[in-house]
């Protein structure tokens, strides 16, 4: 696996600077804003991520078909819209499932057989860089090969494996249903550090500072620093963003007022 990233490392290196900087600056902003603020705007988030994750199904799904995953992009985002708590809930549970799932087999991904083969070589063009068509081409190149590692990896799984991953989706939906507001703010808090280690990820590599190689060599350094983010921007959320609780407080406050004043005695029934 580490020479799978290597090798991609070096070829991205070597992409256009504005298939990275852009990309790795809105990917920062984003992220510190759903991190920091993303509570307040749930709804927003399951369009953008509904949208998201809508765009790379469809896209693999149809043989990297670029009107399908424009079809599907706009059809994740009206799921995301119309059922923000439900989605929501599902992308939590597919976080933590994920995160199980990456610890559980660690060992058989590392050793995943797809890994070592590494995607056809592009040439790059007369500057020596390649160009947005072929940075996406090379990507999702890639992309693939990870996820021909991860089907390899999902049928050899063990059922102890497969149960425990089981309990901890059902155990994140179950949270999501009775603890609402901490399973959302932590849903942000984790879309929004990905976000940031993203952007930082693609604006490095532009740098040629190998931050992929750097993130799997110290793997549980990396991991307690995405689990620190996460917590802070879980805590700083149910802290500072609290509309429903504004609104009861200034629900109540106008009952009082409205109690205190004196009803007008109508001069009619007077």
């Amino acid at each position: 696996m580490f020479e799978f990233i290597q090798h991609f490392e070096q070829i991205a290196a070597r992409f256009r600077p504005v298939v990275l900087i852009a990309p790795g600056l809105a990917a920062v902003l984003l992220g510190l804003f759903i991190w920091l603020g993303g509570l307040r705007f749930r709804r927003f988030i399951a369009v953008v991520v509904g949208a998201v994750i809508g765009g790379v199904c469809g896209f693999f799904a149809a043989g990297r078909n670029v009107t399908a995953a424009l079809v599907s992009t706009g059809v994740g985002a009206g799921l995301g819209a119309i059922f923000k708590k439900i989605f929501i809930i599902i992308l939590t549970a597919a976080i933590t499932v994920f995160a199980g799932f990456a610890v559980l087999n660690r060992p058989a991904i590392e050793n995943a057989d797809s890994l070592k083969q590494f995607p056809d070589c592009w040439i790059p063009d007369d500057t020596g860089y390649f160009d947005i068509r072929q940075a996406v081409e090379i990507t999702t190149g890639y992309a693939a090969t990870a996820g021909d590692a991860l089907r390899q990896v999902c049928s050899q799984m063990s059922l102890r494996n497969w149960a425990i991953i089981a309990a901890i989706g059902a155990a994140s939906i179950a949270a999501g249903f009775f603890l609402w507001r901490i399973i959302s703010a932590f849903c942000c808090a984790v879309v929004g550090t990905t976000l940031i280690f993203a952007g930082m990820i693609l604006l490095l590599l532009y740098k040629g500072s190998e931050p992929l190689s750097r993130i799997y060599n110290g793997g549980w350094f990396y991991a307690a620093i995405f689990a620190a983010m996460t917590g802070f921007g879980t805590i700083e959320q149910l802290l500072f963003h609290q509309p429903a609780l504004r609104k009861v407080k200034a629900d109540s406050r106008s009952d009082k007022q409205k109690s205190e004043t004196p009803e007008k005695t109508n001069w009619r029934s007077g």
